[in-house]
Order: structure tokens, then C-alpha cells, then sequence
């Protein structure tokens, strides 16, 4: 696992209104929390929420965090793999970005951060039956690649935000093991 800057993560989720980003964003928040991290989480999206750019920052720390903006952050997470040239810039250099493989046209203006290609769309469309679960594939693969969190405070999470309807909690810890066992084979996904 790659974890991030001794004591502190910053994660910066980016997609389209409707995808789940704020959702995904969420879960990492609270799951950092409940480890006893001190959070942040700043949310950002169109006036149009679904279909408009959407972005959330969170960031978790052992030390008092001093500001929740961030212009570069540790992690770039793309769910729509469209957004790779805007969201470039973001990642700071030796940070990582996950992308969404299914569009992903990585022509990359820098070398200095590490990129993955990861299929969450097609493992939801695939393996899930929908599109429904693919950020929280993604956030499975976040947590097993980084490993700034553990597995067990998001699927507590989960539960907790999903107990009156089984049918999508069951749903969506699929989706979010599904992530973690595509993380621990990140490396058949690197682009160089």
C-alpha cells in the first residue's frame, strides 16, 4: 500500500453530477473520522447537479488541519475519465491519480505523479448489471491502493447510511469490495 504523507491524506474526487462523487467523498470522510482523524470536506458542483461538473475535497489528519482548500492534492480521483486534462494539474508531483479507464485519453503534460487506468465502468456494467456503484468501485480501489483508511470504517459507513434499504446496501458493499480487490492488482493498471 502506498500510504499517503505520514499522518495526513488529501483526496480531491472529481466527475459528473450524478455519478456519486459527493457520496464516495462522504463515506471517506466519515470512515477517517471514526478512525479518530481530524476532516475536512468541501464540495463543489454546477448549478445543474446532475450532468454538471462536480468535485469534493477531503482531507484527513492526526495534526489540526489549517485549511480545507487545497490547489494540488496527494490523490486525484477522475470518475469521468474526461476530466484527466483539467484535473492534471491538480495532483501534486509524487502524488497519484486514479482515472476512470473507459474514455481515458492520458496525454499526460507531466511524468512526476502516478496514473491508473482503472476499469470501474466496466466492472459495474459487467459484473453489477449498472452504472450504479462505480464511484464506490473506485473508492474501493482508493482504499486498498493508498490505504489511508481502513476498509472495515467504510463498509461500517455503508451500513449505517444504507440500513433501511438492504437492497442497495448489499449493492453498494459489492461494489466497494469489488474496488479493494481491483486495488490489489493496481499494477496491471499503471500508465506510463
Amino acid at each position: 500500500m502506498a500510504g499517503q504523507n505520514g499522518s495526513r491524506g488529501e483526496v480531491l474526487m472529481a466527475g459528473i453530477g450524478g455519478m456519486g462523487v459527493l457520496v464516495a467523498g462522504q463515506v471517506l470522510l466519515e470512515a477517517a473520522f471514526h478512525s479518530g482523524k481530524q476532516v475536512t470536506y468541501i464540495a463543489s458542483y454546477g448549478f445543474a447537479r446532475r450532468g454538471g461538473l462536480c468535485e469534493c475535497t477531503v482531507i484527513h489528519s492526526d495534526d489540526k488541519i489549517a485549511s480545507p482548500l487545497l490547489d494540488q492534492a496527494q490523490v486525484v480521483m477522475l470518475l469521468d475519465s474526461a476530466q484527466f486534462i483539467m484535473f492534471e494539474h491538480r495532483v501534486r508531483p509524487g502524488g497519484t491519480i486514479l482515472a476512470e479507464q473507459a474514455g481515458l485519453n492520458a496525454d499526460r503534460k507531466r511524468k512526476d505523479y502516478t496514473l491508473y487506468a482503472l476499469p470501474c465502468l466496466d466492472i459495474a456494467v459487467k459484473e453489477m448489471g449498472s452504472t450504479l456503484g462505480k464511484n464506490l468501485i473506485m473508492l474501493g480501489a482508493y482504499v486498498s491502493i493508498i490505504g489511508s483508511v481502513s476498509p472495515e470504517l467504510c463498509e461500517k459507513e455503508l451500513r449505517q447510511r444504507y440500513e433501511d434499504n438492504p437492497k442497495v446496501l448489499q449493492r453498494n458493499l459489492d461494489a466497494f469490495r469489488r474496488g479493494l480487490e481491483l486495488g490489489k492488482n493496481a499494477s496491471d493498471y499503471l500508465v506510463s
